[in-house]
């Protein structure tokens, strides 16, 4: 791999990891929910997720590199906690606010990284086309996320206060 790819690969290297951890992050929270809709809606980003991350590697791989295979430890931690929030809380608020919250994480990441001065024209459009997919999936968790609370705080006998 040439000097003048090495960078772009470590920035895609790090955003592989981080869209294998929202993938992630989307399978656990498909399993921690007991809506139906949701699970559906979360497996459907998870494998989206799982897809960009595969074209990621595929850049990685066209410049030289070799793509990461997998998310963080941080994120794992990350999760772990979600998971006892939610086991706490017990309603699917708590799961849809971590996974937002997970989600704003991604998104600040792949911001970043557009926005890198250093990154080749080419790995940028790349990474365009990828965080305008990562922006779309956090601004549904974002409105799914103000649609529960709007619920919950309308007592609509989803929550209990």
């Amino acid at each position: 791999m040439s000097n003048a790819n090495r960078h772009d690969v470590h920035v895609l290297n790090g955003l592989i990891g981080a869209t294998l951890d929202s993938a992630d992050g989307y399978r656990d929270a498909a399993g921690g929910t007991a809506d139906p809709g949701h699970r559906a809606l979360f497996e459907r980003r998870a494998d989206e997720r799982r897809a960009l991350a595969d074209e990621l590697a595929a850049a990685v791989r066209q410049l030289g590199g070799e793509p990461h295979a997998d998310g963080s430890i941080l994120a794992k931690a990350q999760r772990a906690f979600a998971d006892v929030k939610h086991a706490l809380l017990r309603d699917e608020l708590s799961v849809v606010e971590a996974v937002e919250a997970a989600e704003d994480q991604v998104k600040a990441r792949f911001e970043k990284a557009v926005d890198d001065p250093a990154i080749s024209a080419t790995t940028r459009e790349t990474l365009r086309r990828a965080w305008d997919r990562i922006r779309d999936g956090h601004d549904q968790m974002r409105d799914l996320k103000h649609r529960l609370q709007g619920q919950r705080d309308a007592g609509s006998g989803l929550y209990p206060r």
